[in-house]
């Protein structure tokens, strides 16, 4: 199986396991964003390292130290081996590791960690007892992102000994891509739209089928490959939290604003509303977003979903429940989600596309000047007694920068341009350039303060420098 993306994250984590000393790594991330398989890949690229990889269960101490004793005899060539406990064998592994790398990998490890007590300390006391004497890796791995972040804080016994902490997030829109090359650059953004980030969703897309099929067969019909992986993550994260599918439903409708979600999710009162939304976010499915010209304003902040399956699934499948158990389904599809998805859901997933495509612009030197800050920029109009945000707007030393993001069938014309410019400038906001992102192209024409990016440009990784650059040319 072919593995895609994460080049970064690879050569950080290579980097720090092929030195001879002790190292220490720790890397975590929700579920299903390909933890395991970034680690495994890192460990074929590592020659002449012996490697004991154990997935943690949630069993006795017993059990896990029979089922890792295993692994060590075998990655070392040893017949079968016998330990007390894992203080044993941790210690065994550091001895054997003297004049040989080693790798442990323990994958889940806040399940080994629940069985074994105080098995952070074990850990750090032999880390400090052989940190100079041995060459023994540990990679440390869950998807308890509040656990696995505890971990290097001031509190822990294995603070100031972990030598790279990396936390694993979805892939952006580019490389999700790459998980379905055969699609069009629209499908492409329809397809991100529902599957977003996560290496196991993507793996699963059939490119034989259409988007529609696929979103059929692996969400919407009842029995669906991904139906319940949603409600069964969110629900073994909050199942002791009163409320949470209904302010995570509101959310999905597209309530942002704290006193909106408050009256559509019926929630009881603002404090148990606190506790639900501080758990979505803690779990990095939900953010909470200020204006950027106003990042302190508490009244202006939004809550937003941020994984799209989650999403998508609140926005159709778990609203429409009973009439998905009802209708077959293609026309559950036809009927649900197919016009909201095209005219509503999908534009409004494009706006975070093009922010993806902007911020990877920006880390590779591709937009001058760097901008500093990307997000919603919130306008105050009293001459007409209006207010409102612009969705996409980034910040450099030279001021600010508006994007408008059209996922719609007509190209932009120039007097679409002229009206969105007179728009901006109308509510006081200044811009030293005016960016266009088009599904179906452009029937403008650039000039020294505009860009136009379609969708051939946002999926080749064609910079605005290089645009610009092109533009000058064509004109001598």
């Amino acid at each position: 199986m072919e593995f895609i993306g994460r080049e970064r994250e690879l050569t950080r984590i290579k980097k720090t396991l092929k030195v001879t000393e002790q190292r220490n790594v720790l890397i975590y991330g929700r579920r299903r964003v390909g933890k395991s398989e970034l680690i495994k890949q890192a460990l074929t690229d590592l020659p002449d390292v012996a490697t004991v990889y154990y997935e943690c269960r949630q069993t006795s101490e017993a059990d896990n130290l029979e089922s890792l004793s295993v692994l060590v005899a075998e990655a070392l060539n040893f017949p079968p081996l016998a330990f007390t406990g894992i203080r044993e064998l941790i210690e065994f592994l550091f001895a054997q590791a003297k004049d040989k790398n080693i790798t442990l990998v323990l994958d889940e490890y806040p399940y080994l960690r629940d069985a074994v007590k105080g098995l952070d300390s074990i850990l750090q006391t032999s880390i400090d007892a052989h940190r100079e004497d041995s060459r023994l890796n540990i990679v440390l791995c869950g998807s308890y992102v509040e656990i696995m972040k505890s971990l290097i804080e001031h509190e822990s016994p294995l603070y100031g000994r972990i030598d790279l902490a990396l936390e694993l997030k979805p892939m952006d829109y580019f490389d999700a891509a790459k998980f379905y090359p055969a699609f069009s650059p629209e499908d492409k953004v329809r397809l991100y739209s529902v599957f977003g980030g996560i290496p196991f969703y993507n793996r699963l897309i059939d490119q034989s089928q259409s988007v529609r099929d696929n979103i059929i067969e692996l969400v919407t019909e009842p029995g669906a490959r991904l139906e319940s992986e949603e409600p069964s993550y969110l629900n073994a994260e909050i199942s002791k939290m009163t409320n949470a599918n209904e302010v995570f439903g509101a959310l999905a409708q597209g309530y942002s604003r704290w006193g909106d979600v408050l009256a559509q999710s019926h929630v009881s009162s603002g404090p148990a509303m606190a506790d639900v939304l501080d758990k979505l976010m803690s779990l990095e499915i939900v953010q909470k977003r200020a204006p950027i010209n106003d990042p302190t304003n508490k009244r202006k902040s939004g809550y937003f979903v941020v994984d799209p399956l989650s999403l998508f699934y609140y926005r159709y499948v778990f609203r429409n429940a009973s009439a998905r158990q009802l209708l077959d389904p293609e026309v559950f599809y036809d009927r649900h989600v197919f016009q909201d998805f095209e005219e509503n859901y999908v534009p409004h997933m494009f706006e975070e596309i093009c922010r993806q495509y902007l911020v990877r612009q920006n880390r590779t030197g591709k937009i001058e000047p760097a901008f500093d800050a990307i997000g919603k920029y919130w306008y105050d109009d009293p001459a007409n007694k209006t207010s409102g945000e612009f969705d996409v707007v980034t910040q450099d030393p030279e001021g600010y920068a508006f994007y408008e993001a059209k996922f719609r069938k007509s190209p932009i014309t120039q007097k679409m341009v002229d009206e969105e410019i007179a728009q901006v400038e109308a509510t006081g906001l200044k811009c030293h350039r005016y960016g266009f992102f088009s599904r179906s192209g452009f029937e403008a024409g650039e000039s020294d303060r505009t860009v136009f990016i379609d969708l051939p440009q946002m999926f080749g990784d064609i910079s605005i420098i290089e645009k610009a650059e092109r533009l000058c040319r064509s004109a001598f």
